[in-house]
């Protein structure tokens, strides 16, 4: 049986640890991140991510802001499953419900990636915050047929115990996460991020994580809802994204009443990560266009 990260030893270098504590609501444990005081941010990472994806920009939103960032269920050093399981609503009422219990009105949920989508999802769900970022959101799903062979392939490998134990392995033995993670962000991230990202995908559970969050993921009921966002949503896009093209996000922006883009040249999916200075000070330039 695939093992858990373990706390005391996988996390004993992890960034902003002493930041770090371990929080119980409903079935889940989750490994919770909090740094700064004032108006409250929250950040949700994407797919295969975990807190280790703010190291940077978390520090800079929290010499203004009080910021909490966790790992999702299903990823890092959270333990537990939601009821809905990895699925958008799922993962958005687990959310909710660490939120209720952490006792937080947040002023602005930011996700990056899949993260993005779990907030709007939050809010077409009746959460109330005034605003949403999201950071190279992923927010449409793959074109035409492409959506149903992406989804079916994710779950015939999430059902085959196998397949995250292989692919924990080869991350493990292969050395290649820098260059792996270039080839399907188009971002280039320091040492430290590259080790953590080798670490979560050398371990079959977080892999199963992954895996299975994709598997469940409803991109195309989310997009049909975004017309009914009325909060303002504020995307940040890094231009050399291999992720998901600006053309995707630049859709989802007509669908959104309140909605707007900024695109930063240069960067790539892991933006936050490359240059937070820059992802930081495009937040702080929408927020002054608002007042």
């Amino acid at each position: 049986m695939s093992k858990p990260l373990i706390w005391e030893t996988d996390g004993r270098d992890w960034p902003h640890r002493d930041a770090s504590r371990f929080v119980q609501a409903g079935p889940l444990t989750w490994h919770v991140q909090e740094m700064g005081t004032g108006p409250t941010l929250v950040l949700l990472h994407g797919t295969g991510a975990a807190t280790h994806s703010w190291r940077h920009l978390m520090p800079l939103l929290a010499r203004d802001h009080r910021v909490i960032a966790m790992d999702l269920p299903g990823h890092g050093f959270t333990r537990g499953r939601p009821p809905g399981g990895l699925t958008l609503p799922g993962m958005a009422a687990a959310v909710g419900v660490l939120l209720e219990k952490l006792e937080v009105r947040p002023e602005r949920l930011i996700g990056h990636s899949a993260g993005a989508a779990i907030a709007l999802r939050m809010v077409r769900d009746g959460f109330d915050v005034p605003e949403v970022v999201g950071l190279n959101a992923a927010l449409s799903p793959f074109p035409g047929f492409f959506a149903p062979l992406f989804q079916g392939l994710a779950r015939a490998l999430v059902l085959n115990p196998l397949v995250p134990r292989l692919f924990a392995a080869s991350a493990r033995t292969s050395g290649d996460t820098g260059r792996l993670l270039v080839r399907s962000t188009g971002s280039h991230i320091d040492a430290e991020g590259v080790r953590c990202y080798a670490m979560l995908l050398g371990n079959a559970l977080h892999c199963r994580g992954a895996l299975e969050m994709m598997a469940g993921w409803d991109l195309a009921g989310l997009q049909r809802d975004l017309p009914r966002i009325a909060v303002p949503v504020r995307l940040i896009h890094g231009a050399k994204d291999a992720a998901v093209p600006t053309s995707s996000v630049e859709q989802a922006v007509t669908l959104m009443p309140q909605a707007a883009l900024s695109v930063l040249a240069g960067l790539g999916h892991l933006a936050h990560e490359e240059r937070a200075d820059l992802v930081a000070a495009a937040m702080t330039a929408a927020a002054s266009v608002d007042a």
